[in-house]
């Protein structure tokens, strides 16, 4: 299933959707998040990119490993250890976005007002502050491994083609 896309590999198409709508849920639910005012108007983009993002992370992910597979399987040498670092944010990056968009998710919910109140939060200031935190922290932590990610994988397929200094 994530081998090709019309007879182009699949990992090289399908990681842009990972690396646009990523970094794009890290800004979306930290303005959320840090900018109260936007919450009304942002709401259904956090929710959104907060299905999307993590989708898009486990596609590039699953198409990286069959990429591997189907033309990497045996490389060794330097382009060996540039393709196992890449793989190596696989894991860290999905995790990452997945909570990441759990707690954003969360956070959207726990700000809404319930129907007693249509101006507190759902739940109380205490737990939208310790969402609001959880959600920073792992916008943080999935920005950095979008971007190692990204990096890692670019400086294989460049050093590959002879194309870097790296």
């Amino acid at each position: 299933m994530f081998e090709q896309i019309l007879g182009l590999p699949a990992h090289p198409l399908i990681v842009h959707f990972a690396v646009v709508l990523t970094p794009l849920l890290v800004l979306v639910a930290g303005a959320y998040t840090l900018v109260p005012r936007v919450r009304a108007s942002a709401a259904w983009a956090v929710v959104l990119l907060a299905v999307a993002a993590p989708a898009a992370a486990l596609a590039a992910k699953e198409s990286g490993e069959s990429l591997k597979r189907a033309r990497f399987a045996d490389v060794e040498g330097a382009l060996g250890a540039r393709v196992a670092a890449h793989e190596s944010f696989a894991n860290p990056l999905l995790l990452s976005v997945a909570g990441l968009a759990a707690a954003s998710l969360a956070l959207v919910y726990a700000t809404t007002p319930g129907r007693r109140s249509v101006t507190s939060d759902r739940f109380g200031r205490p737990v939208t502050f310790v969402l609001s935190g959880l959600t920073v922290v792992l916008a943080v932590v999935a920005g950095y491994f979008c971007f190692r990610a990204g990096d890692s994988g670019a400086r294989a397929v460049w050093a590959a083609a002879g194309l870097s200094g790296v």
